[in-house]
């Protein structure tokens, strides 16, 4: 299934798209998608829908974030070989873990704005992973049956706040509107092989970053059995699992984010979101 949530900032309905790509309004059936809600049970129920009888969203509304909110937002750095390579750093021996705010979820087509002392502001597409299941010390052969499914990131960095600035990164990943999540949660029966997908981003029609999964140093299924032994993973945690090479520090001369740049990224079988850059007087 592909779900998605439609509606104005902060009123969105979840909803699924049928076979003939409209979208269905699924309000009857779940209060929103998140948390509990798109736990691997949850997902099996509505799975089971027929979705041709639920009412049919005539239009072309605003999609939000395809998850309402998340327990917690989880991420990777430097999990692309060519990745670490463009930044000049060495391939980690076990995966970076850091964290997102919770409050940077945006929709995949929401403007972009950038914060008022923003100086270096970067996009990373990257694949995200939603957990489905409870994860507590599971082995790597059990781990992606602990996934509900899949979904794009753009991972916005301010670059400055998290590397030229002290302490953890978290304050460079976190502003409002820096985590870019959807079109859909596509469900994991649909996504053969996390580890063979494309990925692309575009700036104002430039291709940038083009790549896929297959560079990840660190496999989906690595990354949540790896996790799951530090911390316990609940449904509706998020994960981004890293971006690939072509980031706007990396770049000669560097390239960040400006007022009027449009990106559009994609990951194969996830769909495409699309930003426009405004600028925090706009």
């Amino acid at each position: 299934m592909k779900l998605l949530r439609w509606g104005e900032t902060g009123r969105e309905k979840p909803g699924a798209l049928d076979a003939e790509g409209a979208i269905r309004d699924l309000s009857a059936v779940t209060a929103d998608l998140a948390g509990d809600a798109v736990s691997c049970e949850a997902l099996d129920a509505l799975r089971g829908l027929d979705l041709s009888a639920l009412p049919r969203v005539e239009g072309a509304p605003r999609i939000g974030p395809c998850l309402g909110w998340v327990p917690n937002f989880h991420a990777i750095g430097l999990n692309y070989g060519r990745h670490a390579e463009e930044v000049g750093a060495k391939r980690p021996p076990e995966p970076i873990l850091f964290s997102k705010a919770t409050t940077c979820l945006a929709g995949p087509n929401d403007d972009l704005i950038l914060p008022p002392d923003s100086e270096k502001s970067d996009w990373e597409v990257e694949l995200g992973v939603v957990i489905g299941r409870w994860c507590d010390h599971v082995a790597e052969a059990d781990a992606l049956a602990h996934v509900a499914g899949y979904c794009v990131v753009n991972d916005v960095s301010e670059r400055a706040w998290q590397i030229e600035r002290k302490g953890q990164w978290v304050k460079g990943k976190s502003a409002p509107g820096f985590g870019p999540v959807g079109p859909w949660l596509v469900t994991a029966d649909e996504i053969a092989d996390p580890q063979a997908l494309a990925l692309e981003l575009r700036l104002n029609g430039e291709t940038m970053q083009s790549s896929t999964t297959a560079d990840m140093i660190f496999s989906v299924a690595e990354i949540v059995s790896y996790m799951s032994r530090f911390m316990a993973l609940r449904p509706g945690d998020l994960i981004a699992t890293g971006t690939p090479e072509g980031v706007g520090m990396a770049r000669t001369p560097t390239r960040f984010l400006r007022a009027g740049d449009e990106m559009a990224l994609s990951v194969a079988g996830l769909g495409e979101q699309r930003q426009r850059v405004r600028g925090a007087s706009e």
